[in-house]
């Protein structure tokens, strides 16, 4: 067993996390749930929403076969939606190819959709004892300090390097409590602000810390300023609720259920005015807007208000769209900024009296 293995199982013992959920019982699907779930997403965020999921879709089958609104309805809030879509399409694939077990082959894992390498070691690691290393952002900034590697972790050259020191440091058992391990010392000690050194299991031999380098490494992604996009949505408001549209499944909030929206605000108000020739379309309120980032641009969207004096309630098959109630709403995915202004600015409860 390497040296940084030992200290790392010695420190895991004493320090690790034993209680999280996934870890009773420890089962590939639920490892896989909560890897997909943790890309990006803190423990703490992930939580509730695991417990929730595991509760309506507690194994294969019955992820396998549920609606896939009620898939994202659940995931509602977690963002990088595509993370729910495929855990469907790959739970769909598992029941079809599999008998609804996962396989416990990496290079079966990964023709899944949305498990990588990183995430397939995982499963294989915690659920089957498997000797696989895992490379997800805490282990990327550990293994980036304490072997002071050089350049930014995205990069393919640097992943090479990182995957290398990863394998060389695996220990030859106990290999699931050392991937929970290594992912804990980077979330609570080897943080990316701030590291807690002095409490660090291989702090004796880390390069970054010897180097006084620990706050420059891992190398910074190169900056680049995120672009201003501005659309425009159309918050139709009927007494029964909220007009929603399912968006494609691709891109941005693929799957979800929005407002309708438009480049030009002149092309959404014809396209509601010629849909509804009895719109009446209202005034803004204060704070129509709603600021949103994503990893690769600022959306502004600014909204246009309608008013109907009647609608049919309910999911529209045909036409893709529901009649959305904050007070009674229905069990779809929506995008938390959308879901947050419907309840806080759309006036929806009201709608008929105003």
């Amino acid at each position: 067993m390497s040296l940084f293995a030992a200290r790392l199982l010695a420190w895991f013992g004493r320090h690790g996390r034993h209680d999280l959920p996934w870890q009773h019982p420890r089962s590939a699907y639920r490892v896989w749930i909560s890897e997909v779930m943790l890309q990006q997403t803190r423990v703490g965020a992930v939580i509730p929403y695991f417990q929730a999921f595991m509760g309506r879709f507690p194994d294969v089958p019955a992820l396998a076969k549920a609606p896939l609104d009620e898939v994202l309805h659940l995931w509602s809030g977690l963002g990088y939606y595509a993370r729910a879509r495929n855990l469907h399409r790959a739970a769909r694939l598992v029941l079809e190819r599999h008998g609804g077990e996962l396989p416990a082959e990496r290079s079966a894992l990964e023709t899944l959709p949305g498990i990588g390498r990183s995430t397939a070691a995982a499963i294989l690691a915690q659920a089957h004892g498997q000797r696989e290393a895992i490379l997800d952002g805490n282990v990327r900034r550990v293994l980036a300090r304490h072997a002071a590697v050089e350049g930014w972790p995205g990069s393919t050259t640097v992943q090479k390097q990182l995957w290398a020191l990863a394998e060389a440091r695996l220990p030859g058992a106990r290999m699931a409590d050392y991937t929970q391990a290594i992912m804990d010392l980077g979330a609570t000690v080897c943080t990316r602000a701030q590291p807690a050194c002095e409490h660090c299991p291989v702090a004796p031999d880390c390069v970054a810390l010897a180097q006084g380098r620990t706050v420059e490494l891992p190398t910074p992604r190169p900056g680049r300023a995120l672009p201003l996009r501005t659309r425009w949505a159309a918050l139709v408001i009927a007494p029964e609720g909220a007009y929603l549209q399912r968006r494609v499944a691709a891109g941005i909030w693929g799957g979800l259920y929005s407002m309708p929206e438009a480049d030009e605000k002149q092309d959404l108000r014809e396209s509601i005015l010629s849909r509804w020739t009895d719109a009446r379309e209202d005034a803004p309120d204060a704070g129509d807007r709603i600021d949103h980032t994503f990893s690769h641009y600022r959306l502004e969207l600014r909204i246009l208000r309608f008013r109907l004096p009647a609608a049919a309630c309910g999911i529209m098959e045909g036409d893709g769209a529901i009649w959305y109630n904050t007070r009674l709403p229905v069990r779809v995915g929506l995008p938390a900024p959308i879901e947050r202004f419907l309840r806080d600015r759309g006036n929806i409860d009201n709608g008929a009296n105003r």
